[in-house]
C-alpha cells in the first residue's frame, strides 16, 4: 500500500494538533490544581495552629513529637483516617450515607472560585461573586441533613436537623450584611447606571476590594459598616459551627451529631469541611471588610526604584497574597480563641439570637445604609 506524501503530512499535522490540545488541556487545569494544593496546605496549617493556640490557652504542651514543632501531626492524622475501615450502618440508606460528605466538601470547595487573593488573582471574577458564594454555601447543610437522615441514628438525625436549622437562621442575616455592602458600592458608583436595565450588579469580589482601596486604611468597610461587620462575624462563626455555635455536633448531647456513624475517610471529609468553612469565612471577612490584598500604607520597593516592571508585578502579587492571608489568619486567631473562651449555647438561645436579634439588626443596617446613600446623592 502506497501512501501519498500529502496524506503523511496531513496525518502528522493532525497528531500535532491533538498533542497541542492535550497540552492546552493540562495547562488549563493547572490553576485549579494549584488552588487545591494551596487549600490543602492551608488546612494543614490551620489544624496545627488551632492545636498550638488551644494548648497555649489551656497551658499544656500541644503537638511536638510528629515532626519539628509537631508540624506533621495533621498529616499523620489524615493518613490514619485514610487507612481506617469504612463502616456502613446496616439499616441506613447507604447511597445517601456516601453522598452526604461529598456534597458538603464540593460545595465548600466551589466557594474558592470567587475569592481573590491578589489583584485580579481569582479563578472566576463574576459580577455576582459574593452572592454565588452564599448560594453555594447553602448547599452544604443539605449534605449534613442527608448524612444525619441516612445514618438510622436518632443522635445523627437530631444533629442533621440542627445543622439545617442553624444554617437557615444565620444565613439570612449574613446575606443582608453582604447586600448592604453591594448596595453601597452600586449606589456610590453611579445611581443612574444602577437604575438602568442593562447594568450588571456590582457584587464582584474584586470590585468590592478595589472600592475599599481609595481611602487606604480608613476606606475599609469595617469602619463604614461596623454593625454589619459584627453581625457578619457572628453569623460566620455560626455557619462554621464553631463554639459557641457547635450545636449540631455537641458531644455532651448528641455523641458527635451527624458524624456519629461515620468512620475512616468519610469522617475525615466532615473534618475537612469544618476547616474549609473556617478558611472561606476568614477570606470573605478579609475581602468584604478588611480591604482584601491592599496594604493601605504607601511603600516604594527596590524593583520599582529601578523600573523593573516584571519584578514589580510579581512582587505586588506576592505581597497581595501575603497580606490577604495575614488578615485571614487574624480572623482565624479570633475564632480559635473564642472556642476556648465562651461556653456552648442552648439550641433555643442559638435560634433566638439568629431570628430575634441578628435578623432585625442586619435588616435595619441594610435599610440605614440604603437610605443614607440615597440621601447623600
Amino acid at each position: 500500500m502506497i501512501i501519498d506524501r500529502v496524506e503523511v503530512e496531513t496525518i502528522n499535522s493532525f497528531s500535532k494538533s491533538e498533542l497541542l490540545k492535550e497540552v492546552y488541556g493540562l495547562i488549563s487545569i493547572l490553576p485549579i490544581l494549584t488552588l487545591l494544593l494551596g487549600i490543602t496546605i492551608e488546612v494543614l496549617v490551620i489544624v496545627w495552629l488551632e492545636r498550638e493556640i488551644s494548648a497555649s490557652i489551656q497551658q499544656r504542651i500541644g503537638p511536638e513529637y510528629a515532626g519539628p514543632l509537631g508540624l506533621l501531626q495533621a498529616i499523620a492524622d489524615g493518613t490514619k483516617l485514610l487507612f481506617k475501615e469504612d463502616i456502613l450502618p446496616s439499616r441506613g440508606d447507604i447511597s445517601l450515607f456516601s453522598i452526604g460528605p461529598s456534597i458538603a466538601v464540593i460545595s465548600v470547595l466551589l466557594s474558592f472560585l470567587v475569592i481573590p487573593l491578589g489583584y485580579h488573582f481569582v479563578l472566576a471574577d463574576l459580577s455576582i461573586g459574593v452572592f454565588l458564594w452564599i448560594a453555594i454555601s447553602s448547599i452544604a447543610p443539605i449534605g449534613l441533613l442527608m448524612a444525619g437522615y441516612s445514618s438510622n441514628n436518632k443522635y445523627s438525625f437530631s444533629g442533621g436537623l440542627r445543622a439545617a436549622a442553624q444554617s437557615i437562621s444565620y444565613e439570612i442575616p449574613l446575606t443582608f450584611c453582604v447586600l448592604a455592602i453591594s448596595l453601597r458600592l452600586a449606589i456610590c458608583r453611579n445611581y443612574q447606571v444602577v437604575l438602568s436595565s442593562d447594568s450588571d450588579p456590582d457584587s464582584s469580589t474584586v470590585d468590592i476590594v478595589e472600592a475599599q482601596s481609595k481611602y487606604g486604611f480608613f476606606g475599609w468597610n469595617i469602619w463604614r459598616q461596623p454593625i454589619g461587620f459584627l453581625v457578619f462575624l457572628i453569623s460566620s462563626l455560626a455557619e462554621c459551627e464553631r463554639l459557641p455555635f457547635d450545636l449540631p455536633e455537641a458531644e455532651e448531647e448528641l455523641v458527635a451529631g451527624y458524624q456519629t456513624e461515620y468512620s475512616g475517610i468519610k469522617y475525615g471529609l466532615f473534618y475537612l469541611v469544618s476547616y474549609l468553612n473556617l478558611l472561606v469565612s476568614s477570606l470573605f471577612v478579609t475581602v468584604l471588610y478588611l480591604g482584601g490584598w491592599n496594604f493601605s500604607i504607601p511603600y516604594i520597593s527596590f524593583f520599582d526604584f529601578f523600573q523593573m516592571n516584571k519584578a514589580v508585578g510579581i512582587l505586588e502579587m506576592t505581597m497581595g497574597i501575603f497580606i490577604t492571608l495575614t488578615k485571614a489568619y487574624l480572623f482565624l486567631f479570633i475564632s480559635i480563641t473564642i472556642r476556648w473562651t465562651l461556653p456552648r449555647m442552648r439550641m433555643d438561645q442559638l435560634l433566638n439570637l439568629g431570628w430575634k436579634f441578628l435578623l432585625p439588626i442586619s435588616l435595619g443596617n441594610l435599610l440605614l445604609t440604603t437610605s443614607s446613600q440615597l440621601v447623600s446623592l
